[in-house]
């Protein structure tokens, strides 16, 4: 799966980088990809699309902050055009104000017959239906990251008619109502003149075409279901409910069409003992009376197996052992959390009258009386013989 490029990076801009200064560099990026001034120029079309991407994330408050916080990952589901498979008019229906007239309106496209060859104008490129799965991973997944391997029932191109849909070409039509334009355009007189407005043929669903014969294995849709096994990777540091998009893994759509997407959900399982918190993983470790004042080397679990730390003589309740590096990795790589071990001390609620003998000869001893104070004393004395020295 092809890796997609940070949004900042393919704009030209800085991370901290104002509206105006996205849409300034959208703005250029698009003038220098436009399609009129590539004509049949596949690699500037994906970077035109590419560049509309960023913009569409980088100029959306909400959009930006998720993809600062996550990446690429985070905005997977979020819509727009970060959820992939925008034909060119979407890009100038949801952006046109960008380019300020400078290109004129679909019309200066010439049916955009330079990318895909020949769409009629106001004429949409058909795209399969997404396919939403959810899939679970453990904690060891999410930590090291995952290979999957699933199977699903999809729509593909019928064989039979080869996604046409119809038994021959002779059997795919013009439609007669919008003349193959896919739209139907009306005049309107108002009080301000003549207004013109466009919408799709309902004749022919937008295509332009219509099948007088339809395929008999199909039944005229182009499609057939079939089961296909899909492989992909889950990249380390995931969340539970983070959605991954895996392009051109959807439903197919009729010939000449796009794929949908594969929308992968993400559903995290509870690790039995350890807690995740962001990229912190947490344990809680009991230790015994006679392990908090004597010391002890004690196990815990941990994603790579048993860990063994020391418990210092004297560890009072409550104290965080902090092991550096043992929690989650960041899904944007920007390091790895730590494992954070809460130490309790597990004070028994009965006894037996032979250990409450021998509790009760320390009873009065001075150190098992409680003096926090003297801890406190213990350490500013210890930072005052340290800038003494």
């Amino acid at each position: 799966m092809a890796e997609k490029r940070d949004y900042y990076e393919v704009l030209g801009v800085a991370r901290n980088a104002s509206a105006e200064e996205i849409k300034k560099a959208y703005r250029q990026k698009a003038i220098e990809y436009h399609p009129d001034k590539n004509p049949g120029n596949a690699e500037a079309e994906e970077k035109f699309k590419e560049a509309a991407e960023a913009y569409d994330v980088l100029s959306n408050d909400d959009k930006r902050a998720r993809y600062d916080q996550f990446g690429h990952a985070g905005l997977s589901g979020q819509g727009g055009f970060s959820a992939g498979g925008f034909s060119m008019e979407d890009i100038f229906s949801q952006f046109g104000d960008i380019f300020g007239g400078a290109f004129g309106g679909f019309s200066g496209f010439g049916g955009f017959s330079g990318f895909g060859g020949g769409t009629a104008a106001g004429q949409r490129v058909s795209r399969g239906s997404d396919i939403r799965i959810r899939v679970k991973v453990n904690l060891s997944d999410v930590v090291k990251g995952v290979d999957k391997k699933i199977k699903i029932n999809k729509a593909v191109q019928c064989s039979e008619c080869n996604g046409k849909g119809a038994v021959s070409e002779a059997d795919i039509k013009t439609c007669e109502q919008c003349n193959g334009r896919g739209v139907v355009t009306r005049v309107v007189q108002t009080m301000l003149g003549q207004m013109q407005s466009q919408s799709t043929c309902s004749q022919c669903k937008g295509e332009g075409k219509r099948i007088v014969n339809p395929c008999r294995k199909c039944n005229g849709s182009g499609l057939v279901k079939k089961p296909e096994e899909i492989a992909f990777s889950i990249p380390p540091g995931v969340m539970d409910g983070m959605q991954l998009t895996i392009k051109g893994k959807g439903n197919a759509s009729k010939a000449g069409g796009v794929n949908g997407d594969l929308l992968v959900v993400i559903e995290e399982e509870e690790h039995p003992e350890l807690k995740r918190d962001d990229n912190d993983l947490l344990y809680n470790l009991y230790i015994s009376v006679i392990d908090a004042i004597l010391g002890c080397d004690v196990e815990v679990p941990s994603i790579d197996g048993k860990l063994r730390i020391k418990i210092e003589p004297g560890t009072q309740p409550g104290k965080i052992l902090r092991l550096k590096g043992k929690g989650v990795p960041d899904i944007n790589r920007y390091g790895t959390g730590d494992m954070l071990v809460f130490v309790q001390v597990w004070i028994p609620k009965k006894l037996d009258k032979k250990d409450k003998e021998i509790l009760e000869k320390y009873r009065d001893s001075d150190a098992f009386k409680p003096d926090p104070d003297k801890y406190d004393r213990q350490f500013f004395d210890k930072v005052k013989s340290f800038f003494n020295k």
